[in-house]
């Protein structure tokens, strides 16, 4: 064991141990031996996948996997002097992978293996991952001029600055803003829980009454349950604006940093040769053209924009007649939904909440892996990154190590919110010694208070299963290659497939009858209860379908076109979008844009569509299941088969129809949504 932890490759990473004094010099020396690799796979004559492939792979792994585990801190555990080490470290990695994108010497090296006698005898996993490198070399501008590499890599550089300063005003933004209040009836309404957490959040600041903040376990109930108008206002204004010119802080405005985004990718777009950032976005994902994704989302739009309007205008009566709000603001949205959906289905979000424990929502998550894929999932060990984290193993029916999980359930200061999945370490097969994979799972849901459990939403447990299922993906993979196991090289747009497949298994009585147990009494939830939840599934569906297809429009509008000075301003846009399909109108000084983390620094710029691009896969997914359904062993073991366990050795299109035995269909995903009828 070395003892700079991020040099230590012996196991697993060493979180408990990392320090932001160790990033600096750990990066460099393996930023060095990287290097050194690249030089001497330039050399390597003849070319061959163990004398080229693999040690490049290994040198620079190496280097990802190091960096990865800095960035997974930055995200979940981040200090000023982490954060420090961290920004002062990623010009120098992102200059590296700029580089080694626009290595000619090593595009040349591909080619030879790619018309090399020993190319033909490769699986279909080595082929892909040769095809998926030369694919990779051309958009990394390894065939442009040499002063054209040089502003290509410069744009990527700054690029992946402006990113990280984005995401990171967003989250100082969140964390800085707080409303104490010392008047316990403007609570009213909040569940107890909520109303605890921030009691203790306010003692931790040594304040009296409660500390109320804009992280997602205090913000979200007080927007569906606080009664005081005036404090969902309040929250909403101060969500709404974070790290705009609105904000209170200008030091955290993303406006300058939008701009400029928007304008670097359009420029490194047309170094490439494509006519704007969209085009360069899809050349790695399962549609062909901005114009085909435009035409998804605007005919998924007019199906769903007839029932969002009809929505709208129920919840408007219903907000006058028996609430009193004769203008339904954005902060009533929330509120006056929540009251909706008890009248009409006599129960609440919050009332179904106090069955959902997390101990039972395990349990039945694990659970059905087990249904599935024949698989079990134990408590494990391993050095963490806060005391709240979990450390898990999946073992197939012999015992046999598959795979290992972080999981990170709650949310707290210095930890960027939403919820995801990222790969800790993907699997390698080595001549048969098996590197099994580890991920990362995140999530910002409320912690349990007063020694009581924790517990959820039905939203929060979709949420969870929605990122298991990332995790399986990467998790279940058969592929050894690097490049394409796991996530790696699967097309993006269908990487949301495994994710929103789970989340249908979440409305299973069964299933949810057994991951319940209520707070206080123990009891399962009851099968009216569930019955009545079952009746409100499709409650407002079209004003959040057409929410979602907002959101991706904005995004592929925002990324078709080239800079050529006449780019039409963003707030403009996003008000032109929202006029075409959008139902619920937020106010004029609402900054959603500068907070669209998975656009802006994520990796959805161009890719936000691919939710809903995947919804229909994954609905289409889960329709076997229905058609089948006392063989779901036999089903599960197909989808492990043809798409979980292929990873990206095989074009998408290719794992779906192998598993589904044609071309998915949409009518799945409108059944679910319950917008069949816009089919006629």
């Amino acid at each position: 064991m070395t003892d700079n932890p991020l040099l230590d490759f012996s196991g697993l990473p060493r979180f408990d141990a990392i320090r932001p004094d160790h990033v600096a010099p750990a990066i460099a020396q393996l930023l060095e031996s990287a290097e050194k690799a690249v030089r001497e796979a330039e050399a390597v004559a003849p070319v061959s996948w163990d004398g080229f492939v693999l040690p490049l792979d290994e040198a620079t792994s190496r280097l990802g996997r190091a960096w990865a585990q800095v960035a997974h801190l930055e995200a979940v555990a981040s200090t000023p002097a982490l954060r420090a080490a961290y920004n002062e470290t990623l010009p120098a990695v992102t200059r590296f992978w700029s580089a080694l994108g626009q290595n000619q010497a090593l595009f040349a090296q591909y080619r030879r293996l790619a018309d090399s006698a020993e190319f033909g005898g490769y699986d279909a996993a080595r082929r892909k991952v040769v095809e998926n490198a030369l694919r990779d070399f051309r958009l990394g501008g390894a065939e442009l001029a040499e002063a054209d590499k040089a502003r290509h890599a410069a744009i990527r550089e700054e690029l992946s600055a402006l990113a990280a300063k984005y995401s990171q005003n967003v989250l100082d933004a969140t964390d800085a803003w707080a409303l104490y209040v010392e008047d316990e009836s403007r609570l009213a309404g909040l569940p107890s829980d909520v109303v605890a957490a921030c009691r203790t959040a306010a003692e931790r600041d040594g304040r009296h009454g409660w500390k109320l903040g804009l992280q997602a376990p205090v913000y979200l109930p007080v927007q569906a349950y606080a009664d005081d108008r005036e404090l969902r206002a309040t929250l909403y204004r101060a969500s709404a604006v974070r790290a705009s010119e609105l904000g209170d802080d200008p030091a955290l405005d993303n406006s300058a940093l939008i701009d400029r985004i928007l304008a670097l990718r359009a420029e490194l777009a047309a170094l490439l040769g494509f006519p704007g950032y969209a085009d360069y976005s899809l050349a790695t994902k399962m549609a062909d053209t901005p114009d085909e994704v435009l035409a998804f989302l605007r005919d998924l739009a007019a199906r769903a924009k007839p029932h969002a309007q009809q929505d709208r205008a129920e919840l408007e009566a219903f907000a006058k007649e028996s609430l009193g709000i004769d203008a339904l603001e954005a902060w009533d949205v929330g509120y006056a939904s929540d009251k909706l959906r008890q009248a009409r289905y006599s129960f609440s979000t919050q009332e179904v909440k106090r069955y959902f424990t997390e101990p039972k929502v395990l349990d039945g998550l694990f659970g059905l892996i087990h249904d599935l894929y024949g698989l079990r999932v134990e408590a494990d060990q391993a050095p963490v990154w806060h005391e709240d984290v979990r450390f898990y193993r999946i073992v197939d029916g012999g015992g046999a190590l598959v795979g290992q999980f972080y999981l990170d359930l709650y949310a707290r200061e210095g930890k960027r919110g939403g919820a995801w999945m990222d790969d800790c370490r993907n699997r390698r097969d080595r001549g048969g010694r098996v590197q099994t994979p580890v991920v990362h799972l995140v999530c910002n849901f409320g912690k349990g208070v007063d020694g009581r459990p924790a517990t959820f939403t039905h939203g929060d447990v979709t949420t969870l299963f929605h990122e298991m299922g990332h995790g399986l993906h990467q998790l279940l993979t058969r592929v050894g290659e690097p490049g394409v196991a796991g996530i790696d090289g699967v097309e993006w747009d269908a990487v949301e497939l495994p994710s929103q497949f789970m989340e249908n298994f979440c409305w299973e009585w069964p299933r949810a009858e057994a991951m319940t147990a209520h707070v206080e009494t123990g009891e399962p939830l009851p099968r009216a209860l569930f019955d009545a939840m079952v009746a409100a599934k499709h409650f407002q569906s079209g004003m959040v379908t057409v929410r979602q297809l907002e959101f991706a429009l904005f995004d592929m509008a925002l990324h078709q076109h080239g800079d050529d000075g006449q780019r039409e301003p963003v707030q403009a846009l996003l008000d032109r979008v929202r006029a075409e399909v959008a139902v619920n109108l937020p106010p004029a000084w609402n900054r959603f844009q500068h907070q669209f983390t998975h656009v802006f620094a994520g990796g959805y710029a161009a890719g936000y569509y691919s939710y809903k691009w995947a919804e229909v896969l994954s609905a289409d997914a889960y329709a076997a299941f229905e058609e089948a359904p006392d063989q779901v062993a036999q089903t599960g073991a197909r989808f492990l088969r043809e798409v979980l366990a292929r990873g990206g050795s095989r074009p998408a299109a290719e794992n779906f129809l192998a598993f589904r035995g044609r071309a998915p269909r949409i009518d799945a995903l409108l059944r679910h949504s319950g917008m069949a009828a816009a089919l006629s």
